[in-house]
């Protein structure tokens, strides 16, 4: 997996810049933000693996923005640790109730707030709750939704893979691979943003495979959106002579052989057009939408 990303939100610069050299340090991608309508902006367009909160901020304060995480379908998974000076019991049982996952009092001792911080992102993986190259919900809570649309109406299913996946990462290698999946995560988020709805739920369902589920009406053009962006903008993965020539080469049994850019595949499906009966009917049916949606992308 790639660095674990963590964002702190801490209005005393000071402590901010700390932790980030602390855990920086450590191997962790970190964010810092001073207000909590920040904090908001900032895991909307990248997915934390998770947030260290203080609750006195000079805007919305952090059970605010717990709670405001916790009730939107993109961000409940989020592990989130509250740092803050109070330590009444009143306030701490607040953050708990509000669905955070552990409180630490200032002031701290550092080691310990790094073992909880590595022990919430470590069962988050373990009970399947996120990837850990995306950040993105992963098995356990795409079942949940999935359970939860089964008896709705107006929804859609997006069941979206990577084309020629395999054979970049088996060229460019692993790291390589992480990345473009990361790319993946944060380009849907940003479609969704920008042609969905905010109760949009998106999943890394393992490998190279995500979903999006969406409304009916929002699917075709997120899907489109998507499938555009994808295809101009992961030719920044490859190198020079690559994109010079429109494709890479990969040595096969028989000799070299053109690989085109990776290209995705996504296919769409709705109640409206089917029956299900249970939730892998929707993954079966989204799964050979996917395969049904042909790349125009041969090399000549």
């Amino acid at each position: 997996m790639g660095k674990p990303r963590l964002l702190v939100v801490e209005d005393d610069i000071d402590i901010g810049n700390m932790l980030k050299i602390y855990f920086s340090g450590l191997e962790y991608d970190v964010d810092v933000a001073v207000r909590g309508s920040d904090a908001l902006d900032k895991t909307k367009q990248v997915l934390p693996h998770l947030i260290v909160l203080d609750i006195m901020l000079p805007d919305i304060d952090g059970y605010e923005v717990c709670r405001t995480l916790r009730t939107n379908t993109r961000t409940s998974h989020i592990p989130v640790i509250f740092l803050t000076q109070k330590d009444e019991r009143s306030d701490k049982l607040q953050g708990l109730e509000l669905g955070a996952d552990d409180y630490i009092t200032k002031p701290f001792d550092i080691e310990e707030l790094k073992l909880r911080v590595q022990g919430a992102i470590r069962r988050s993986e373990r009970e399947s709750l996120t990837d850990p190259r995306s950040g993105l919900p992963a098995g356990r809570l795409i079942e949940e939704q999935l359970r939860k649309i089964i008896r709705e109406k107006d929804w859609a299913l997006i069941d979206i893979r990577v084309n020629h996946f395999d054979p970049f990462r088996d060229v460019y290698g692993f790291v390589a691979g992480d990345n473009v999946l990361r790319f993946c995560a944060m380009l849907i988020g940003e479609v969704v943003d920008e042609t969905g709805t905010s109760s949009d739920f998106i999943g890394h369902a393992g490998g190279d495979n995500f979903i999006i589920i969406t409304t009916q009406n929002a699917a075709p053009s997120i899907k489109q959106r998507l499938k555009d962006r994808f295809a101009e903008e992961v030719q920044t993965h490859y190198n020079f002579i690559d994109r010079q020539q429109g494709y890479m080469t990969v040595q096969a049994n028989n000799g070299p052989e053109n690989v085109p850019f990776m290209t995705l595949a996504a296919g769409i499906v709705a109640p409206s057009e089917f029956g299900f009966a249970d939730i892998r009917e929707i993954t079966e049916m989204g799964a050979d939408a996917r395969r049904k949606d042909t790349p125009s992308d041969l090399v000549g």
